[in-house]
């Protein structure tokens, strides 16, 4: 059952940040597993448990990032992450281009919502396309997220306009990629057993908007 991370969690991420290294990390793997991996677990094991019984029609999974960066990818990077996240989504071949539920922890705090982490240019193709033919149901979805305080919008935006749908859907309209976001700083949320319903209150707030992103690849290709 999730309790809550410890300081000695932000500890290790902070440490990890500044001691990027093999030595350093397995000196202090203990402490790695006991107060930020086996936590992890835990959250996720709840929020997803939770998720996929009052979801069960979407067939929802969960996956935990490990701490080890892909060898390949380093870029002069150290090996390890200094930020860790799991994810709730439908199963897919190319995880990252598929809207998810997610929640992170680093040492600056944690964050959790919904979006893409690295959205096709296909699909946001289609979602331009779904706003063209019929821009209401995503009006209706936006003006609800416009009225509540919890997440805000983050998104790259084309240099160049794609369109001008008008100022309620334009921001969305224009992104590369869509990240619905809730950032907050260490405090007594984080080291609670708490934070549960915190992620499940959001993410049901989020649903609306995970079932009309996940239906996009239905569509038709607006290329052709």
């Amino acid at each position: 059952m999730f309790q809550g991370f410890s300081d000695a969690a932000t500890d290790f991420l902070w440490g990890i940040r500044f001691n990027n290294e093999r030595p350093w990390f397995e000196a202090h793997k203990a402490e790695y597993l006991q107060y930020v991996y086996e936590p992890m677990k835990a959250l996720s094991g709840e929020v997803y448990g939770a998720m996929d019984r009052a979801y069960p029609e979407l067939g929802l999974m969960c996956k935990v990032s490990r701490i080890y960066r892909d060898a390949r990818r380093l870029y002069g990077r150290g090996p390890y992450k200094d930020h860790l996240w799991w994810s709730i989504r439908q199963p897919a071949e190319e995880w990252s281009t598929c809207p998810m539920f997610w929640f992170e922890i680093a040492p600056e705090g944690c964050s959790y919502g919904l979006g893409y982490y690295a959205a096709r240019p296909l699909s946001m193709a289609k979602f331009r396309a779904r706003l063209d033919r019929d821009p209401k149901p995503f009006e209706k979805l936006v003006r609800a997220f416009n009225r509540q305080g919890r997440f805000a919008l983050e998104s790259d935006t084309y240099k160049r306009p794609k369109g001008d749908p008008g100022p309620l859907l334009s921001p969305w309209y224009n992104s590369r990629h869509i990240s619905l976001i809730c950032q907050r700083e260490p405090d007594a949320l984080l080291a609670s057993p708490t934070l549960v319903q915190e992620l499940l209150d959001g993410f049901n707030e989020l649903m609306p908007f995970y079932r009309y992103f996940s239906t996009l690849d239905g569509d038709p290709d607006p290329r052709t």
